[in-house]
Order: structure tokens, then C-alpha cells, then sequence
């Protein structure tokens, strides 16, 4: 149950070093803490410890108290640092735990992973509620901040820029995923318009058969708001949106274009999801993602 994430980072040692170091850098790209401070400290060989906060929402901030040593001088060329941590607030569910920073040059550029665990409070309830919820969300919330930082060295995003962009991915996919749901199944499914039937019957169709292409046609809507979220970085679906929407207005526009002067017509609702579709293309390119990490060790580098 301990927590493992790897990343390839193309870029020198002493960039990623300094990035992942220093704490005025490091609290900008990692979605973990909202804080960290290095406390003064008498003399060189010491142990640098540091304080950290989180923010939990509400106006709520956890904080807790660590110490780290940093190595930079393995005779492969890699880099270690090590730390503890814990909280003696109640709000805190990790009570104290360890871990390692690793940093391993390459070919490419430099593996950087991270290996640590921790102990909880709260008992068995706190357990529970770790296993279930707290581990899978830090877990994540480490991947996607180490994808942050590829994305700040390798390509000059900020990680400002970063969390603005993903949340406009994640405004316009949930909004697109809801209209298609939307018009899946209240329309079709559940009452099936009698405009929905009337356009299927503008279009040269049997009257018979108008119920089950309209069901059939919520059915697809329904299956592609699936697809949307569950390619949730993928740029298809939003393609392939566009190319429907292009579409679903011609057909009305020569079959049914007396719609068009509807006060909620299929071109303004078309053109709507359109741009939606548009501006996540814009933007889901260039967004972090925790599934660009390894989750595991492989055989040879645990």
C-alpha cells in the first residue's frame, strides 16, 4: 500500500535538483502542499527540517513538521533525498511517515521517482478511510504534480498555467458529456419528443420505425458522453464531436430547417457544443496527467 510514482523528466540534473529542492519552487508545482518552509538550521551536517501546509478546503489549512537530507554524490551519478514527516494536528490523517526522492540520470534525462508511506490516526476508521479515499487521491494528486513539473521544465508551462488550463479541460469534457446526456436520454429515451420524431420523419424515414431510430440515436448520445469521459485526455472524441456537429446542422438545415427559428433551435445548441468541443482542443493537449507516471516499480528498479 505504499505510494510509488516515476516520471522521465528531459532535462540536467541541476535543473530538476533545484525545482524539487527549493521550497519557493517546489510548493508551486506540487498539488500536495500549499506551503513548505525551510527552518533555520546550525550547521551544514544537520538534517534540514522544514514545516508544511495543505490547504483541505473552507478556509482549512493542515500543517506538520519534517526533516529531509539530500545526497548528490552516488557513485552512479544518482541523487537521494530522503525525509520524515508527520502532524500533531487532528485534522491530519497521517500521523508520521517516510520516504525517498530518487533521482537517476539517463540517456534521455533523469528518472525521477518517489517512494513513501505513512501511518494514519483515527483507528480503524482512519485505515478505512485511507485505503478507500486518502491513499488513491495522494497518490494521484503526486502523479499529476509530477507531471506538472515535466511540464514546467520540458516545455516552459508554468504550473499557474497548468491547474487553469486542466480546469478548462475539465469544465468544457463535464459540460460536453452533459449536454449528450442530456439528449440521450430525456428527448429520446425517456419521452421521445415529437420534435425528435419529426425530424427523424423530415429525413425520409417511415413513421414506423421514427421510435426506434430516435432510441437508437439516444442510445449513441448516451454512449458517447461515456466515451468522452473515459478518454478523458484523448483528443478524438472531441474530433469526432465537432464532425457531428458539422453534421447534425446540415441535416436539419436541408431537411427540417424550419427548426432554425425555433426560440431554442438546433443551430445555436449545435454551434454551442461546437465551441465547447473547440476550446478543449485548445487546451487538452498541454494539461497534466497522473497517467504519464509509473505506478509501480518494474523488477530492475525497485
Amino acid at each position: 500500500m505504499s505510494i510509488y510514482v516515476e516520471i522521465l523528466v528531459r532535462v540536467p540534473m541541476d535543473a530538476l535538483w533545484s525545482h524539487t529542492q527549493t521550497p519557493a519552487l517546489h510548493e508551486r508545482w506540487d498539488l500536495r502542499f500549499s506551503r513548505i518552509e525551510y527552518l533555520p538550521r546550525h550547521d551544514e551536517s544537520e538534517p534540514q527540517r522544514f514545516q508544511y501546509a495543505t490547504r483541505i478546503g473552507f478556509g482549512v489549512e493542515v500543517s506538520g513538521e519534517g526533516e529531509t537530507v539530500g545526497r548528490r554524490d552516488s557513485a552512479d551519478g544518482s541523487s537521494t533525498s530522503a525525509l520524515k514527516f508527520g502532524s500533531d494536528e487532528p485534522l491530519s490523517i497521517i500521523r508520521e511517515g517516510s520516504g525517498y526522492w530518487k533521482y537517476i540520470p539517463t540517456e534521455d534525462g533523469v528518472r525521477f521517482l518517489t517512494w513513501y508511506d505513512y501511518r494514519t490516526r483515527f483507528g480503524a476508521l482512519g485505515a478505512c478511510f485511507d485505503r478507500l479515499i486518502f491513499r488513491p487521491l495522494i497518490g494521484w494528486a503526486t502523479a499529476w504534480s509530477f507531471d506538472r513539473l515535466r511540464l514546467w521544465l520540458e516545455q516552459g508551462q508554468a504550473p499557474e498555467q497548468a491547474i487553469r488550463q486542466s480546469l478548462i479541460h475539465t469544465t468544457a469534457r463535464l459540460a460536453l458529456a452533459a449536454v449528450f446526456i442530456y439528449h440521450g436520454l430525456i428527448p429520446k429515451l425517456l419521452t421521445q419528443n415529437v420534435d425528435e420524431m419529426a425530424m427523424v420523419r423530415d429525413a425520409g424515414l417511415a413513421a414506423g420505425v421514427a421510435g426506434s431510430v430516435v432510441t437508437s440515436l439516444g442510445i449513441l448520445e448516451l454512449s458517447f458522453a461515456a466515451a468522452l469521459l473515459v478518454a478523458w485526455h484523448r483528443r478524438w472524441p472531441l474530433l469526432v464531436c465537432l464532425g457531428l456537429m458539422l453534421v447534425a446542422t446540415a441535416a436539419v438545415g436541408i431537411n427540417s430547417p424550419r427548426y432554425f427559428s425555433a426560440a431554442f433551435n438546433p443551430f445555436t445548441l449545435n454551434l454551442a457544443v461546437a465551441c465547447l468541443a473547440g476550446i478543449d482542443l485548445l487546451v487538452v493537449g498541454s494539461i497534466p496527467s497522473a497517467a504519464r507516471c509509473l505506478r509501480r516499480p518494474g523488477p530492475e528498479k525497485a
